[in-house]
């Protein structure tokens, strides 16, 4: 579970996070969010994993793993950034050394795209 000043709650903050850059691979698609008014605040995560994936079960442990590899992710997130991963639906038959080598290879990649707090991406 994620402690929770890093949950991403409110459906506008997940709107506003998902207009911002995105990177993707097979099984996951991160988009990364940053505004003035977040900075210095904790990083935020949210998950979407929606029935596309699978049942609720399926969709579930998903959610569980994501999680779960993110948790250890955090201390390397920005300050003030809002992080939404969305699982594809090739992700209900991935394992969790899968999951964790796509967030692995796509999360520093969103995060580059982000832009600098001077206004230059």
């Amino acid at each position: 579970m994620l402690p929770a000043p890093h949950r991403l709650r409110s459906g506008s903050d997940f709107a506003a996070t998902v207009r911002g850059p995105r990177q993707g691979s097979r099984l996951i698609v991160v988009h990364a969010g940053a505004s003035d008014a977040r900075a210095g605040l904790p990083p935020r995560v949210g998950f979407v994993v929606s029935k596309a994936v699978g049942g609720a079960v399926v969709r579930n442990r998903v959610k569980r793993v994501l999680r779960a590899l993110v948790s250890p992710r955090l201390d390397s997130l920005p300050l003030g950034t809002d992080i939404v991963v969305r699982a594809k639906p090739a992700a209900a038959s991935a394992n969790t050394p899968e999951l964790a080598a796509a967030l692995d290879r796509v999360l520093p990649a969103v995060l580059r795209r982000l832009p600098t707090p001077g206004g230059t991406p």
